[in-house]
Parts: C-alpha cells; structure tokens; sequence
C-alpha cells in the first residue's frame, strides 16, 4: 500500500463542480398564496401516484418478462430429457422402426446436442455395440450431415475395442457418405487393425496410404505401427518400418524415440534402450521431455536397478527437465516393491512440501506398499484419507486391500470391503476376483471361496485358468483332492465350450 506524500494539495482530492453550489437563501420559504400552495400540493400528489403507477407498470411487466424466461427454460429442459428418454427408448427396444414411433413419437425428430452427446459419452467410455447404435440414430436424423471427424473417433474406438472389421465397415460407409478421405482416417484404420495384430492388413493399408492421393503416412502413422509391433516383440517388423521411415524422408520425433524406449524398457531389452537414448541425444531435432525420463526410470525401477534408476533422475533434471506426478509415482512404487520405504517417505515428504497433489494412482501405489509391509495400520490411514480427498476407489486399489489382508488372514476385513462394494459402483474385473479367491484360500475359507464363483457369476464375469488353478491349490492344501479333480474337469470342459463359442465367432465374422 504506498503513502501519499504530504505535498501533495489536499483540494485536489476533491471533485471539482462544473455547477455552482447554490446560495444559502435558495433554501429560505417564500410567501405564496394558498391557491399556489394548493396547486403545488395537487401537483405533489399527482406525480406520486403517476409514479407509483409506472412502478406497478414496470413491476408487472418485470415479472412477466421472469415468468417467460422461466417457460423457456422449462421448455428447454423437458426437450432435453424426452430427447435423452427417447433414445434410451429406442436403444432398448428391440421392436421395429414402425413401432417405435407410432408408441414414442418419430425418431428422426431427436435434438442434435442431446444425441451428439450421448454418443459422445459412450465414445469416451469405450461402449462400442452403444455407440454404434446411437451413430445409426444420428444418421438417421433428418438434420445428419456427414462428418469426417466423428468416422474417426468411432474408428478409433473400435480399434481399441479390438473391433477392426467393424472399422473397416465404417471406414467404407465414409467414402459411400463422400466424406473426405485424408491421412488421419486412414491412421486411425491402420490402428485399428494393428492393436488387434493383424499387422498383413495394416502394412497393406500402409502401402495403400503411400500409393493416394493426399493420404500420405506421416511420423505419427508409423509410430502407431512400431508401438503395436512392439508390443507383441515383433522386432523385425519394427525396423522394417524405421527403414521404410527413413527411405520415405520421414524424421523419427519425440513420440517415435519414447515409444521405443518405453517398449525396450518393458521387455527388459537395456542395451536397444539405451542405444535409442543415445540416438534421439543426437538427433538435434528432438530433445528428451518428461515422457522420455518416465520411461526410462520405469525401465530401471521396474528391474529393480534403483541405482541406475537415481543416476537417470538426477541426469535427467541437470538436464532441464521437470518431474510430473508421474515421474513420482514411478519413483513411489520402484522404491515400495524394493522395500526401501526410507527413500519412499523421502518422495512423499518432497511432494507435500512442493505440493504435488496426490493422484489416484499415487495412493494406489502406497497402499500397495504399506500392504505389501504388513502395516495395515497405515494402510487403512491412506485409504481413509483417499476417501476424505473425494479421490474414488478403483479395482487395483480394491486388488491391493484383499491382498494384504489376505496375507494375514483377517477375513473379517475383506467382508467389510466387500460390504463397501456393495455401496459403490466400482466395476470389478477378474484380476480382482482372482485376489479374493487367493485370499479366502490362504484363510481356509473354502465355502467363501466358493461363493466367489456365484458373485463372479452374478456380475457377469467368467473364471479364468488363474481363478482355478488357485482354487485347485487351495483344495489340494487342505487334503480335499476330490474337490481339486471336480474343478479341474470343470475348468476343461469350460475351455473346450469357449474355445467352440471362439471359433463360431470368428467363423461369422468372416
């Protein structure tokens, strides 16, 4: 706050008046004859009431003006809801076209945000079959204009819905529609087709995209097909594709070096990583970032070369390069599986003091450490805590719970998380499932364990080779061999009936 100096003139803080104040005697009565009085009183009274009429006026016509606004907001919102219910209608209904707009009205009457948002929504979620239904009432629409951006968005949610064919339906239903065809929707097909491995179609389409007319692969292209070869450790594939890269002028970026380091690191394979480090330092056109010091900590942490893991950081930040949440998070659980838990405090006390804000997988990662320690005490605090911050429980920190409590046996404990599944809408998966049926095997809670299979059942999940193996081993080390034999022959006949359901399918699809 600064101090006005004492110099300064104290009249002009005031505002000057561009009119003269009046006089003293301006304000002094004068004489009058009581006509006058009389007349200025009627005139008094006069302008009070036309004022108090414009009032009631401008009040009444304020209100209705309210009362309007109010309608078309109303109006606006019961439009939104029938929409909303209309295509919930139609997407459960199995009946026909007919039917349904002689019961709920016409279907081609839908508003275009509700239902651009809707399918949306189910994009987002990866609810593949939902999506496509909703895109077939969009396209029903009498408003529909066909839209490149949306083909793409669907095409690249089949592909990680591992749904190529139907990709390649909608790919088709694009050029029939006249949208414009470019680079991006064929890399969105090639995609799909090799997240599901089909690596034949996707190089054919690669060849496709070389050979059309402003269609050309860019570095993005081949980076989704050197990131899905790598996947599968099909290495040989992966430098045909640097080759071709390099024969075609295309310059590996940032994205390209961070895919190969991160995959190298995960198949344990140091010297390729380490060797693509030194590349990409070389290369002038791309620089290192976060991502790049993720993956490379990843690598070492997750191999347990927490010495290689702190060099890297440490050359990494001289560097330039700032940590994210990420970079702890991969620093937490490195140090918590290698039960260094002196260091892992370390990480947490420097987060609170430069006030990182603690993700869901951050808390998934300590409470798996406290776990795996056998402090449940502190276990249970984190998890608390989490529930306190409004960050929402998900199946691995479910996994971790049963886990620990497993270990030692406390079957009172995983009642009570399953009595909080109960109450939430958390979607479990086999894995989770697979941790309840070790738990209540390593307790001795042979009919719990059982149970597991109904509640499996129940939500919609079937038994894998694991679920099992581990009830058979369960079963064994209690002496129950028959039990063990039974499950076994249950599980094969389930494989041969999966196995036959597979083949139909694919026979089908064909």
């Amino acid at each position: 706050m600064t101090t006005t100096p004492s110099s300064f003139p104290i009249a002009s803080c005031f505002i000057k008046r561009s009119t003269p104040i009046p006089h003293q005697d301006d304000f002094t009565p004068r004489k009058s004859s009581k006509k006058k009085k009389k007349s200025s009183s009627r005139l008094v009274v006069e302008a009070v009431g036309q004022t108090q009429i414009e009032r009631s006026k401008n009040n009444g016509e304020k209100e209705k003006l309210k009362e309007k606004e109010s309608r078309v907001r109303k109006e606006k919102v019961n439009q939104k809801i029938a929409s909303k219910k209309a295509i919930s209608i139609i997407l459960r209904k199995e009946a026909t076209k007919a039917i349904i707009e002689k019961k709920h009205g016409n279907s081609r009457k839908l508003l275009p945000n509700t239902l651009l948002e809707a399918l949306n929504e189910r994009i987002t979620a990866l609810r593949w079959e939902s999506a496509l239904k909703v895109f077939e009432l969009l396209r029903d629409q009498l408003w529909y204009k066909p839209n490149t951006g949306t083909y793409i968005k669907l095409i690249v949610m089949l592909g990680k819905c591992k749904q190529p064919q139907r990709a390649r339906v909608l790919f088709q239903a694009m050029i029939d529609e006249g949208c414009i065809i470019n680079h991006e929707s064929y890399t969105a097909l090639v995609s799909a087709y090799s997240r599901s491995g089909l690596f034949d179609e996707a190089f054919a389409l690669l060849n496709e995209m070389k050979s059309t007319d402003g269609c050309q692969p860019d570095v993005y292209t081949y980076s989704i097909l050197i990131k899905s070869c790598l996947q599968v450790f099909a290495l040989d594939k992966v430098q045909e594709l640097l080759v071709d890269m390099e024969n075609q002028g295309i310059r590996p970026n940032t994205i390209t070096y961070n895919t190969l380091i991160d995959a190298y690191g995960k198949a344990g394979r140091f010297e390729e990583m380490e060797s693509t480090l030194r590349e990409m330092l070389q290369d002038c056109g791309c620089k290192p970032d976060v991502w790049t010091m993720n993956a490379t900590l990843r690598a070492f942490g997750g191999s347990g070369q927490i010495e290689m893991m702190e060099k890297c950081y440490d050359k990494f930040q001289n560097a330039g390069i700032t940590p994210d949440i990420k970079t702890f998070n991969i620093l937490l659980d490195s140090y918590g599986k290698s039960q260094k838990y002196e260091k892992m405090s370390s990480v947490m006390e420097y987060m609170q003091k430069y006030y990182f804000s603690w993700s869901l997988v951050t808390y998934n990662v300590v409470i798996d450490a406290f776990g795996r320690a056998g402090d449940l005490r502190q276990m249970e605090y984190i998890f608390r805590l989490m529930k306190s911050e409004r960050i929402k429980p998900n199946c691995v920190t479910l996994c971790s719970l049963v886990r620990a409590y497993g270990r030692v046996e406390a079957v009172e404990k995983i009642k009570g998380v399953l009595r909080y599944i109960e109450n939430s809408d958390v979607m479990l998966d086999i894995v989770f499932f697979n941790c309840l049926v070790d738990a209540y095997g390593r307790a001795g809670c042979l009919a719990e364990m059982k149970e597991v299979l109904e509640i499996m059942k129940s939500r919609g999940c079937k038994p894998d080779k694991i679920t099992y193996s581990t009830m058979i081993k369960a079963y064994q080390g209690r002496g129950l061999y028959d039990r063990a034999q039974d499950l076994r022959e249950i599980s094969r006949q389930e494989i041969v009936t999966s196995r036959k359901v597979s083949s139909l399918q694919s026979y089908y699809r064909k």
